[in-house]
């Protein structure tokens, strides 16, 4: 059967080019720039290109792609195809990709002209937040200067109040004694002998206390008749609490009873169905029962009298008891340690504003040094065209002042009648004066075009040189926490082989037949760390040599591994790119590509998770490429390596160990 002409083909593309073009203009939100990504290189397509199973690729991708394999196969799908088929360029589909490029481009443009505006906002807020925090430091030492003055006040008033109290006390104190005296035998009944105005005037914390005056918590004794006294012993078989006295008496007449040391509630040492006393101890049901018990509810449970559980809860108690105190123990050190922590915080804080103040007024002084300098010059400047421009003047003075005296004579000349001197003196006036051209000389309104460009690129260069300073110092304190990081062979793609110490990666150039587990990525030549991060601050370095294509970053635990996958920000990864050898991006929603001095070789990775920061830098040039800054990372972060090669082999890309000088791996 034949298919329609070719005509009719290109015909109803061109019809169709105008509607998807309008529906990508306004309904861009609903079409992703995912959807127009090549799933070999993870980027927009180039010349994108269909094959017979409905994939589409780069055409220099797919092409490569077939290069590393003896079969032609779709790299999604997996169908095998028996020769090469023939592709072509997709217009539409290219056309799309070159709109999501322009778009691209103007989402990053406003991209740095929203960042700008926010940075403005933010020093002006910095500013308003600064006045305000002084004014309210200044509140604060007022008020807590007045509260002071008011606990001095009150403490002296207490001061007074207490001298004037004891004073009293030793007023009362000997008459105190000569009462107590007279009545040595009857201490719980002392009746002072004083006068009604005296007795209302002594303080009640002067009357001395009995001996057997019952205290909050303490047991009385249940036979005691009006005040009662201060229980000893328990008896177990009468239910009763007594005091010294009323014990001899029960041990006199009771020999046989059992004693214990004074408790309140005795009845609830009875079982309630039995009435008999809880003797033993029910190891089955952790329970105390009588005799009766054993027989009934709990026949043929394991017990114990409760002396011996109460002996072995006690062995455990003290066990417990000294893990308590041990967790008592490292809690409190961890306190000192929180607290350490914060002075050494609060220091470092200080350091830092004064080093900040340092940098900031060293940078003032290049300020006001380079204004100075441009001042100058242009002063200097200035006074050197003035002189030139008198000399000028001076000179055209004496030539009008020749010219004008010449003047005089050639007028004199025309009006002379004497002929003989007239014909005697016209040879030498008729020749005009030698006087020089003046028709090129100017002086310029403008003083001298760029040269405040070229102060502010002074002062550009002496910033340029301070950041570097503060790179140096900033990758100085992140290498304490540097970390071991290896790769986790059950991640990697089947395309990617990992060395024996897994610190080693590289593009095999072949598939590998390995297990598809869901931790596995299938489609994209991606790998993780194995060691996950959830907290704290970590830093690695990665030596990606002279390859030119590779990302490295950070990635969620919950990233898509199946298929196509889109490396960016708001799917999870937080990552530096290499690609095509062409240019270095980050992976921002747009991406934005950077603009570096020099090929980075060596790459340091740094992550904080509390802050949700992750930073990149050239550890050779030691030098800062890029920092995402997150609110929060509310998942656990591996370490993320992805690397393509078009060749049957590459070359490996390598986790180095972190040493203050810069070495080769």
């Amino acid at each position: 059967m034949l298919g329609p002409p070719r005509s009719h083909s290109i015909l109803c593309k061109c019809k169709l080019l105008p509607s998807v073009m309008a529906y990508l203009a306004g309904n861009h939100g609903n079409l992703t720039e995912e959807q127009v990504h090549c799933s070999i290189c993870l980027d927009v397509f180039t010349n994108p290109v269909s094959i017979p199973c409905g994939h589409n690729f780069c055409r220099n991708c797919i092409l490569d792609y077939w290069k590393t394999t003896s079969l032609f196969q779709c790299p999604m799908c997996k169908k095998t195809f028996f020769k090469r088929p023939d592709i072509s360029i997709n217009t539409v589909l290219r056309e799309i990709a070159e709109q999501f490029k322009g778009i691209r481009v103007s989402n990053a443009e406003h991209l740095q002209q929203q960042e700008l505006k926010e940075e403005r906002e933010l020093q002006v807020k910095m500013d308003e937040q600064k006045k305000k925090e002084q004014e309210e430091k200044k509140t604060e030492q007022e008020m807590r200067k007045k509260e002071q003055e008011e606990m001095v006040e009150k403490q002296q008033k207490l001061l007074q109040e207490l001298r004037l109290k004891q004073e009293m006390q030793k007023l009362q104190l000997p008459q105190l004694q000569r009462t107590t005296s007279k009545e040595p035998e009857k201490p719980v009944e002392v009746k002072l002998e004083v006068s009604s105005e005296e007795k209302l005037e002594e303080p009640p914390a002067v009357l001395p206390s009995s001996p057997t005056q019952i205290l909050w918590g303490d047991v009385s004794c249940d036979v005691c008749i009006g005040q009662r006294m201060k229980a000893v012993k328990s008896c177990l078989v009468c239910l009763t609490s007594y005091c010294g006295e009323h014990v001899k008496n029960h041990n006199a007449r009771f020999t046989k009873h059992k004693l214990i040391e004074p408790v309140a509630n005795l009845e609830e040492r009875m079982c309630p169905k039995h009435e008999r006393l809880l003797e033993l101890f029910c190891k089955k049901d952790h329970v105390c029962v009588c005799v009766l018990c054993t027989e009934t509810d709990h026949r043929a449970h394991y017990t114990v009298p409760v002396e011996r559980e109460w002996t072995d809860k006690k062995a455990q108690l003290k066990k417990t008891e000294l893990d308590v105190q041990q967790m008592i123990e490292e809690r409190l050190k961890k306190v000192e340690e929180i607290k350490h922590s914060v002075e050494l915080n609060k220091s470092s804080a200080q350091r830092e504003v004064e080093d900040s103040m340092q940098v900031f007024q060293e940078l003032f002084r290049s300020i006001q040094r380079t204004q100075a300098e441009f001042v100058l010059a242009i002063e200097e400047k200035q006074r050197a065209t003035e002189r030139w421009s008198q000399g000028l003047i001076e000179e055209l003075e004496q030539e009008i002042t020749e010219l004008q005296r010449r003047n005089t004579d050639l007028g004199y000349l025309s009006r002379t009648e004497d002929h003989i001197h007239f014909l005697q003196s016209f040879p030498a006036l008729c020749i005009p004066p030698t006087t020089k051209d003046w028709s090129g000389t100017r002086i310029q309104s403008e003083l001298c075009v760029g040269i405040l460009r070229r102060a502010v690129s002074k002062l550009e260069e002496a910033l340029n040189s301070e950041i570097d300073k503060l790179v140096d110092t900033e990758l100085k304190r992140i290498l304490k926490y540097s970390v071991d990081v290896t790769l986790d062979p059950v991640t990697a793609n089947p395309w990617l082989q990992l060395s024996e110490d897994c610190h080693q990666v590289r593009h095999l150039g072949a598939w590998q037949d390995l297990p598809d587990v869901p931790e596995r990525f299938n489609t994209v030549v991606i790998v993780l760390g194995r060691e996950g991060f959830t907290t704290g601050r970590h830093y690695w370095e990665v030596q990606v040599g002279d390859k030119d294509d590779w990302y490295l970053g950070v990635a969620k635990e919950s990233v898509n591994r199946k298929g196509r996958i889109a490396v960016s920000a708001s799917h999870g990864y937080w990552a530096l790119a290499m690609k095509k050898g062409q240019e270095y991006r980050v992976s921002t929603t747009p991406p934005l590509t950077l603009n570096l001095d020099t090929k980075p070789k060596r790459v340091g990775v740094y992550v904080d998770c509390e802050e949700g920061q992750v930073s990149f830098y050239d550890v050779e040039e030691k030098s800062h490429i890029y920092t995402f800054m997150e609110d929060k990372f509310r998942e656990k972060l591996f370490p993320f390596f992805y690397l393509y090669c078009s060749d049957k082999q590459s070359d490996t890309i390598l986790i180095c160990p972190v040493t203050e000088t810069i070495k080769q791996c």
